[in-house]
């Protein structure tokens, strides 16, 4: 039998507090070493001493269970904070991707826009520019014909001018030139 000494099976001296795996260990250990009785295989141990380690190891058993419900609840505790953090990190994540995605949509939508505009500006620049070169063929043609009829007059006139100028020419000149020559006012 083994014995620790004073009462409650405690060492004399000893006021740490004892956890109950400890405790549970010395019940095992005073068990183990128990004197055999004999012609018989049962043992001789002091019911009071393993009474006693085994009511402090029920003792220390709750202040234990409390402990580890504490850290199982910081636990759960610090999980939950982990996990909000994880989603509030993973929102970010997500609106930061919305906004690319947004800025993409925009920059694409905004280049579609710009090459619509350019091509409306070419396809408007090319009309106007039709616009006036049919413009300018339509005045030049009336030019053309204002010409051609002024043409047409400075030729009538000149040929009805012209058997009253050339006998007069004739008769100045005397000097026997073609008839059909150019008149020429400064000479007459």
């Amino acid at each position: 039998m083994t014995s620790l000494g004073g009462e409650g099976g405690r060492p004399e001296g000893d006021e740490e507090p004892r956890d109950a795996a400890t405790l549970l260990d010395q019940v095992i250990d005073v068990i183990a070493s128990a004197k055999t009785m004999p012609l018989s295989s049962s043992v001789l141990i002091s019911r009071d001493e393993v009474l006693t380690l085994l009511d402090e190891a029920l003792a220390a058993l709750p202040e234990e269970l409390k402990r580890a419900r504490w850290i199982l609840t910081d636990l759960d505790a610090m999980t939950e904070q982990r996990r909000r953090e994880a989603d509030a990190l993973l929102d970010e994540v997500r609106a930061e991707a919305a906004r690319l995605v947004s800025r993409t949509e925009i920059s694409r939508q905004a280049k579609a826009h710009a090459e619509r505009v350019v091509a409306d500006a070419e396809e408007r620049g090319r009309a106007i520019l039709h616009e006036a070169e049919d413009f300018c063929d339509q005045r030049l043609a009336q030019m053309e014909i204002v010409l051609d009829r002024l043409a047409k007059t400075v030729q009538s006139g000149r040929a009805r001018l012209r058997p009253r100028i050339e006998p007069a020419a004739t008769d100045l000149e005397g000097d026997g030139e073609d008839e059909g020559a150019f008149f020429d006012q400064d000479l007459a």
